[in-house]
């Protein structure tokens, strides 16, 4: 299994093979380059695509064949789409997962409480979301995420358990992190990209092709593309004999402390 364990293992004793062999029987210098790079990339793959579990292991999917999806949305609660796209949930009956950003509950209190009133689970997404987020040390980003949990606690009275890393992205410091604030990490197996679409008709095409049982997939609650196709999808995935569960429903887990 390709995991940061096992990759450094396997260069570890690779690189003193690598090097005997050139003391006795000659290697060209540029072969330790082409280990350099190969390792370089397998580490930037790990960090950038979740799916992979490289540094910790992160629910992205269901292994089901029950026509069941999971809806979740990242990086509200926002002024502007939120309440738009809960009440279009509402309207459907369908119960979503938001992975809240804690630096812009502040000014979206009721957004949040909404947001739990009207039965959806409230997930982790860090309190900053900050740019160099990855780069902070472990102990950095434990207190950020402490401070997210705080912050929903302080609305609603509940603590989040599933945490969603910004930008998908995974390092060893984030995974002590996870491991000692005893969260569930939670990914995905559908990036709507919703963010960089901003045709409706093109977003649609994009998800509603990647469509599997036990779908985990990611929207934002601040793209108003995602609002705008948000009923046509709803329709198409009905039609399609899917049900939208609760994402803890769904993995049959506590997303709360």
């Amino acid at each position: 299994m390709l995991n940061f364990r096992n990759t450094n293992i396997f260069f570890a004793l690779l690189l003193p093979a690598l090097v005997a062999y050139r003391i006795y029987y000659g290697l060209p210098w540029y072969v330790f380059l082409v280990v350099l790079i190969v390792y370089s990339f397998i580490l930037f793959y790990g960090s950038y695509f979740i799916q992979a579990g490289f540094y910790i292991k992160s629910i992205c999917n269901v292994d089901t064949n029950k026509k069941e999806i999971a809806i979740s949305f990242d990086d509200g609660p926002a002024s502007e789409y939120t309440e738009e796209v809960l009440n279009i949930l509402r309207e459907n009956n369908i119960k979503a997962a938001f992975f809240c950003i804690g630096n812009r509950v502040a000014k979206n209190e009721s957004l949040l409480k909404t947001i739990h009133e009207q039965g959806h689970v409230i997930g982790n997404h860090s309190f900053s979301h900050a740019t160099w987020f990855d780069l902070f040390s472990s102990r950095k980003m434990l207190e950020d995420m402490k401070m997210m949990d705080e912050t929903v606690k302080s609305v609603t009275g509940l603590t989040p358990k599933f945490f969603r890393p910004p930008y998908g992205v995974t390092n060893p410091n984030l995974k002590k992190a996870i491991v000692r604030g005893k969260y569930i990490s939670i990914g995905w197996n559908i990036r709507s990209l919703d963010t960089v679409i901003k045709d409706e008709n093109r977003l649609f095409q994009k998800v509603t092709s990647a469509l599997k049982p036990g779908s985990i997939i990611l929207f934002h609650d601040t793209s108003q593309t995602t609002l705008k196709m948000l009923p046509a999808f709803i329709k198409h995935v009905s039609e399609k004999g899917y049900t939208v569960t609760r994402l803890d429903k769904m993995l049959n887990l506590n997303p709360y402390v």
